[in-house]
């Protein structure tokens, strides 16, 4: 059988290793990604086989429709030749115009029903839909998938990506001191879920301020980003973009402070002391909360 897997982001890019490990040992597997830095880098720490085709849209609506656009034309080209048996993504909108238009059957993966605009665009055209028990699958059909068409597993994704073997030898960020290391990672910018928060810059001040002494690492996604993290907490921590294995740096981490994704939810469950500024709320970190696993908060005295 031939496969298509469409993987858009870091996160994916970790759920997909063992089912990639498992489907390549009998199946052509065929991987595909966009130009994407974070995703670039990881497949390269990884040491994971990607096929770029197309770009990230940005924050604006018209690059997102220009480079969704774009996207699709360039891979209707590559599934055409290489034609396909199944697709496997996790809620890419490209990859469920394309399997739509030509007539194959999608499967998904996801943990993110706040992400309205991708959901709208790829629930109503799939076969499956994979999710977390903890989500209900009511989140879900009310974008156009039928119910009896969405499969629960008792997992949360981070148990799936925590797993995976640390292949990154880099040395980390942190000074070789005998002081805390404090993490923090900055929100998503540029999905269209999301609102330019500036909800973590008052926390940050009054972590430089109060624990200045330590050492304070924060993680940056974009370059503008970085540069005014840069301009404003320069001196008292050190701002890097995005250049490590998630589980390589959370190894060393003392405290993690994160936007309540990905990263957070794998800090948890590390037993990393995380605390969730909560810049996206979403069911998985509501679960972890829950759990005791994460501490919520988003006043810069109270955190």
């Amino acid at each position: 059988m031939k496969i298509w897997i469409d993987i858009l982001t870091p996160k994916q890019l970790l759920f997909s290793e063992p089912i990639i490990e498992k489907l390549g040992k009998k199946h052509n597997v065929l991987c595909t990604s966009r130009s994407y830095d974070e995703v670039t880098k990881l497949a390269k720490i990884r040491n994971f086989n990607l096929i770029s085709i197309g770009k990230h849209g940005g924050t604006e609506k018209y690059g997102k429709l220009e480079a969704s656009i774009d996207r699709i034309k360039k891979l209707s080209l590559l599934i055409n030749k290489f034609s396909p048996d199944l697709v496997i993504s996790f809620c890419s909108p490209e990859a469920a115009r394309v399997s739509f238009g030509m007539g194959i059957k999608h499967i998904a993966f996801c943990d993110s029903p706040h992400a309205n605009a991708v959901m709208k665009l790829t629930l109503p055209l799939i076969q499956k839909l994979l999710i977390p028990s903890v989500i209900p699958k009511k989140e879900f059909s009310k974008y156009g998938i039928d119910s009896k068409n969405i499969i629960q597993y008792k997992a949360i994704d981070a148990a799936v990506t925590i797993k995976r073997r640390i292949n990154q030898k880099d040395p980390l960020p942190f000074k070789n001191n005998h002081k805390k290391n404090i993490l923090i990672r900055v929100e998503e910018e540029q999905a269209a879920y999301t609102t330019k928060s500036k909800r973590i810059i008052p926390i940050i001040k009054e972590i430089v301020d109060e624990f200045g002494e330590e050492n304070i690492v924060i993680l940056g996604r974009y370059s503008e980003q970085i540069k005014n993290l840069k301009k404003l907490f320069g001196k008292k921590a050190k701002i890097i973009k995005m250049s490590f294995d998630g589980k390589h740096l959370l190894s060393e981490t003392n405290v993690f402070l994160g936007s309540g994704g990905t990263m957070t939810a794998e800090s948890a469950l590390l037993g990393v002391p995380t605390i969730s500024y909560n810049a996206v709320p979403n069911i998985v970190e509501k679960y972890l909360v829950k759990k005791n696993l994460v501490k919520k908060g988003n006043k810069p005295k109270k955190n």
